[in-house]
């Protein structure tokens, strides 16, 4: 190994001007790819998740996971992209939650989900809820919530 990197440095000193012409067309390139990568100030490194959310007032947990939880588990799997199906069942409530895999846009995601849930067979009175977005990026809010506040002139 050490003979390999004296090879190498005899090489560059013999030939100084192919070494600085490929060091200088490789330092360009990296202020290239320095200048043309994104920055966010707020990017949003979440997985895209879908949480599905059931109430049955009045029934045991193992009736929820029964009649609720697992079909729409069962349902679920065969929705595109997703990487995972978690689920909780308690007295009186389901909580499902699709993890989709990185590529996966949240409007894709939810469109799956949504077409699946229409053929779940779910008890009479029973209305599984997609919860909304959360942990969106501040951009996406702010024509609605974010406020410009200005300084005042001699700040």
């Amino acid at each position: 190994m050490e003979r390999f990197f004296r090879n190498i440095v005899a090489f560059s000193i013999r030939h100084r001007l192919f070494t600085f012409f490929w060091v200088g067309i490789v330092a360009m390139m990296g202020i290239v790819s320095f200048l043309r990568t994104p920055i966010e100030a707020f990017p949003d490194v979440t997985n895209t998740q879908i949480i599905i959310v059931t109430q049955w007032a009045g029934r045991s947990a193992e009736e929820i996971e029964r009649f609720v939880t697992i079909p729409i588990e069962v349902s679920m799997n065969s929705v595109q992209r997703k990487t995972n199906v978690r689920s909780t069942s308690m007295f009186g409530l389901s909580i499902v939650k699709i993890i989709f895999d990185d590529t996966a846009e949240d409007f894709f995601a939810r469109q799956q989900v949504m077409n699946q849930l229409q053929n779940v067979s779910l008890p009479e009175g029973v209305e599984p809820e997609v919860q909304p977005p959360y942990g969106l990026p501040q951009a996406k809010f702010c024509g609605m919530f974010c406020k410009v506040l200005p300084a005042p002139e001699n700040f």
